[in-house]
C-alpha cells in the first residue's frame, strides 16, 4: 500500500436514499450516475415511485436491500429514524415531480437529514421560505440541482467576471431553446411531458419553470447581479396546452445592467441549447452548453480568444471542476457530479464540526432555490399584466 493511501485515506462513502426516480424516470438515473462518478456516494435506501408496487420493483432493479426498499417516502423516513444514528442515511435525494418536493423536503430537513432536491424547489415562495427557515434552524446541508453551474467553463466565466476581466457588466443575453414539446407530446404515454404540462404537478409555469429557472440561476451564479425587475411575455403555442411553452423576458439588474432571457420548448430543431453571453465595458464572454468545454473571451483591446477546459492557465474553480485531461470531452454528467462533489464536501465538514472550504463546497443552495421560485412567480405575474404593452398606431 502506498504511503499516500496510508496518510490520506479516501473519505467515507456517504449513504443516500432517493425519493422518486424509479422505472421510466429520466432524471433519477441521471442523479445516480452523476453521484457514482466520483465514488463518494452509495445508494442504500429508497422510495422510488408514488406507486408502492412500482417503487418496490424499482428498488429491486437497483439491488436495494429489501429492508430498505420502501413503497412510500413516509415509510422510508420512519424506517431511517428507527435505525441507530450510525446506520442512517447521510442524505436524501428528491427527484419527484415538483408538487411532491415541499412535503418531502420539509419532513426530511425537520428530521435532521441533509437534502438535495431537484429544481424548481417548490410551487410557491411561501413553501420555499418555509424550507429555507427550517434548514437554517436545523443547520443541515441543502442542495438544489441547478446542475449547469457545475461546468468548469461556467466557473471560469464566473471567476473572470468577478476579477474584472470584462469590466462592469452592461448587458447579458441568456437563452435556453428546446424543441421536444413542439407537438402535443403530453397526449402520448411520455411521462415527463405529462407532468411538466400539468399545473397540478408542475406548478404555475411550464417552460419558464423547467428551463427558464436554469437560465436565471446560470445568470445569477456567474454574474452575482441581483435582478431588480422583469417584464415577461409567456405563451403556449400547442393547442390545449395549459402552461407556457415559450417565454421572452426583459431583465433589469442592480447597478444598471440590462438583460434578455428566452426559454422555449417549441423551438423546432433545438435540442438542449443553453447559451449565456455577457457584455461588459471592456470585453465579452460567450458560453454554450452544447459546446461546454469552450469559453469565448472577446476583449475590447485584443483578439478574440477561446479558453478550453483543463488548460493550466484557467482559474482554481475551473481547474478543480475538471475531471479529465485537456482534449478529452467532458460534459453533462461530469457537471452534475461537480454539484454532488460540493454537497459531499459540505456534509463531511458538517459531520466533522468544521466549516467547509468554499472552493470545495461549491454548489447551489437553498437560497438559490428560493430565488428561483420567486423568479418564476414574478415572471407569471408580469406576463398576466397588460400594462407593459404599448400599442403601435394603425
Amino acid at each position: 500500500m502506498s504511503a499516500d493511501l496510508v496518510t490520506n485515506p479516501p473519505p467515507p462513502l456517504l449513504r443516500y436514499a432517493m425519493v422518486g426516480g424509479g422505472r421510466d424516470a429520466f432524471i433519477g438515473a441521471v442523479h445516480r450516475r452523476a453521484m457514482a462518478l466520483d465514488g463518494r456516494f452509495r445508494l442504500v435506501a429508497g422510495a422510488l415511485s408514488s406507486t408502492p408496487a412500482k417503487a418496490l420493483a424499482s428498488g429491486a432493479d437497483l439491488g436495494l436491500d429489501p429492508g430498505r426498499n420502501h413503497g412510500s417516502w413516509q415509510e422510508l423516513l420512519a424506517d431511517e429514524l428507527r435505525r441507530p444514528p450510525g446506520e442512517r442515511i447521510d442524505l436524501v435525494v428528491i427527484v419527484t415531480p415538483n408538487h411532491v418536493h415541499h412535503e418531502v423536503a420539509l419532513a426530511f430537513v425537520d428530521a435532521g437529514f441533509h437534502v438535495v432536491c431537484d429544481k424548481p424547489l417548490v410551487h410557491t415562495s411561501a413553501q420555499a421560505r418555509a424550507i429555507e427557515q427550517r434548514v437554517a434552524a436545523r443547520g443541515t446541508v441543502f442542495g438544489v440541482s441547478y446542475n449547469y453551474t457545475g461546468y468548469p467553463m461556467v466557473r471560469q466565466a464566473r471567476e473572470m467576471l468577478r476579477a474584472g476581466s470584462i469590466g462592469r457588466v452592461r448587458k447579458l443575453i441568456v437563452e435556453y431553446q428546446q424543441g421536444w414539446l413542439a407537438t402535443a407530446l403530453e397526449a402520448s404515454p411520455n411521462k415527463q411531458a405529462g407532468w411538466r404540462t400539468d399545473p397540478a404537478r408542475s406548478g404555475v409555469a411550464g417552460a419558464i419553470g423547467d428551463i427558464g429557472s436554469h437560465a436565471e440561476n446560470l445568470v445569477s451564479s456567474v454574474t452575482g447581479l441581483r435582478l431588480e425587475a422583469l417584464c415577461a411575455d409567456l405563451g403556449h403555442f400547442v393547442p390545449g396546452r395549459r402552461l407556457d411553452d415559450d417565454a421572452s423576458l426583459l431583465l433589469r439588474f442592480e447597478g444598471g445592467a440590462r438583460g434578455v432571457l428566452i426559454a422555449s420548448q417549441i423551438a423546432v430543431g433545438c435540442e438542449n441549447d443553453l447559451r449565456l453571453r455577457i457584455f461588459g465595458e471592456t470585453g465579452s464572454l460567450d458560453w454554450r452548453q452544447e459546446s461546454p468545454n469552450e469559453l469565448v473571451h472577446m476583449p475590447l483591446d485584443g483578439p478574440r480568444r477561446i479558453l478550453t477546459r483543463g488548460s493550466p492557465w484557467l482559474g482554481a474553480a475551473a481547474l478543480r471542476a475538471c475531471k479529465l485531461p485537456p482534449g478529452h470531452p467532458e460534459a453533462f454528467l461530469e457537471a452534475f457530479a461537480n454539484l454532488y462533489g460540493g454537497v459531499a464536501e459540505d456534509i463531511l465538514a458538517h459531520q466533522a464540526g468544521r466549516v467547509a472550504d468554499a472552493l470545495a463546497a461549491d454548489y447551489p443552495r437553498v437560497a438559490d432555490g428560493v430565488r428561483g421560485v420567486l423568479f418564476i412567480e414574478q415572471t407569471v405575474a408580469s406576463a398576466a399584466s397588460e400594462l407593459k404593452w404599448t400599442a403601435m398606431p394603425g
